[in-house]
C-alpha cells in the first residue's frame, strides 16, 4: 500500500509541475529593466515593474493616460526608457510632469503610441512592403517613419528625431511594447 501511495503522489506531483510547465511556456516572459513582463498582462501592469522605464511611468500617471493604456487597445507602444528621457534638454522633463502642461505631455506621450498590434516582423514587413520606410500613425495624430539598419529597427520622427528599438517584442495583453533609446517628438 505504501508503495502505491508513493507512486499516486509522484505521479500527482508530475502531472501537477508539467501543468505548471505548459502554462509557463503558453507565458513566454521577457525581461525588461529586471522584471518579467507577462503577455497576460496589460501594458501599464507590465512596466509599473520596469526599473529602465520609471519615468515613463511617471510621465503616463501624470499625464492621466493610466485608464487608457489598461484599455482593450491594442496598442503598440514605443516606450523610452530612463535614459531617453535624460537625452532631453535639462529640465524638460520636470517642466512635461506640471499640471498646466498635461495637454502637452499627453501629446507627447500618445505621439509613441500606434494603434493595433505591430510585432517587429509586421513592421518589418511593413518597411519592405515601403521600399525601406513604413510611416505609421501615432495616437496622437502625428506620423513616425519606421526603418531598418542592418538588423535594428529605428523609428524617426516628423522633425527628424531617430530612435532605435532596444528591445522589440514585449507582448501584453492589449498589445505590445517595442522599448526605445530616445523620446520622439510631435511636429513642432
Amino acid at each position: 500500500m505504501k508503495i502505491q501511495n508513493f507512486f499516486k503522489m509522484a505521479f500527482a506531483a508530475f502531472i501537477f509541475l508539467s501543468a505548471n510547465m505548459a502554462f509557463a511556456q503558453m507565458e513566454k516572459t521577457k525581461m525588461v529593466g529586471g522584471a518579467e513582463m507577462y503577455p497576460s498582462k496589460n501594458i501599464v501592469e507590465n512596466a509599473v515593474n520596469s526599473a529602465d522605464h520609471t519615468t515613463l511611468v511617471a510621465a503616463v500617471k501624470a499625464a492621466g493616460l493610466v485608464e487608457t493604456l489598461q484599455g482593450a487597445g491594442p496598442f503598440t507602444v514605443f516606450a523610452p526608457d530612463n535614459m531617453a528621457f535624460e537625452k532631453l534638454p535639462a529640465g524638460t522633463v520636470e517642466t512635461l510632469l506640471k499640471p498646466e502642461n498635461k495637454a502637452t505631455l499627453q501629446a507627447v506621450l500618445t505621439y509613441h503610441v500606434v494603434a493595433g498590434k505591430m510585432g517587429s516582423k509586421e513592421i518589418a514587413a511593413a518597411i519592405k512592403k515601403g521600399d525601406g520606410k513604413a510611416v505609421l500613425t501615432t495616437v496622437q495624430g502625428g506620423k513616425l517613419t519606421a526603418w531598418m539598419k542592418g538588423k535594428d529597427l529605428y523609428i524617426t520622427d516628423e522633425n527628424g528625431g531617430e530612435s532605435k528599438v532596444t528591445i522589440s517584442d514585449v507582448w501584453q495583453s492589449n498589445g505590445v511594447i517595442h522599448s526605445v533609446d530616445s523620446v520622439v517628438l510631435p511636429k513642432k
